[in-house]
C-alpha cells in the first residue's frame, strides 16, 4: 500500500487500508491489480480523475491532425480550369494538407480512363518539388483517385 503523500506503508490487510482512507477522508484506489500483492494507494480519486482528463486534453492539444482536402477534375477539362484547380491544390499544400485529387468519368469517358491519367500525370509533373504521391491512381468504380501530400523536403528548405 502506498499513502497518500507518496510514501510506501508496506502490507497491510484490505480491512486495515479502506480504514485508514476513510480516516484521511480519502478513496483507496487498486494501482496495480496484477502485481502479487496488489498495489493500492490512498488518494482523492475525483481529484486524480480531473487531472488525467487534463492531461489527456493536453496531449489531444499537441497532436496534429492531418486535413485531406479534395478536388475533382473531369477527364475533358479546359486549360484554364486546370489553371484554376492546381491553384487550389498549391493552396492546400501549402497549408499542409493532403489532397486527395479525383477524376470523375461520365458516360462513355470510361473507355478512355487513360485520359484521367494523363491529367493526374501532368499535375504530379506540375507540382514536382512541391508534392509527393502518397497513393498511386487507381481505379474506384466511376471515379480515378489519387493522394499527393505535400513534400517535406521542400517545406524544410523554403522554411
Amino acid at each position: 500500500m502506498v499513502g497518500a503523500d507518496g510514501e510506501q506503508i508496506g502490507i497491510v490487510s484490505v480491512d486495515d487500508a479502506l480504514r485508514r482512507a476513510q480516516d484521511l477522508d480519502l478513496d483507496l484506489v487498486e494501482v496495480a491489480p496484477q502485481a502479487d500483492p496488489p498495489v493500492c494507494r490512498i488518494m482523492d480519486y475525483g481529484k486524480f480523475k480531473y487531472e488525467r482528463d487534463i492531461r489527456q486534453k493536453e496531449a489531444r492539444k499537441k497532436q496534429v491532425r492531418v486535413e485531406v482536402k479534395e478536388i475533382k477534375f473531369r477527364p475533358k477539362i479546359d486549360p484554364h480550369d486546370y489553371a484554376t484547380k492546381k491553384g487550389h491544390v498549391i493552396r492546400f499544400l501549402k497549408a499542409g494538407a493532403r489532397v486527395k485529387v479525383t477524376i470523375m468519368f461520365r458516360g462513355r469517358e470510361m473507355a478512355h480512363t487513360d485520359l484521367g491519367q494523363k491529367i493526374l500525370n501532368r499535375l504530379v509533373a506540375d507540382l514536382e518539388g512541391m508534392a509527393v504521391v502518397e497513393a498511386a491512381p487507381k481505379q474506384d468504380g466511376r471515379n480515378m483517385i489519387m493522394v499527393i501530400a505535400p513534400d517535406k523536403r521542400s517545406a524544410a528548405s523554403a522554411g
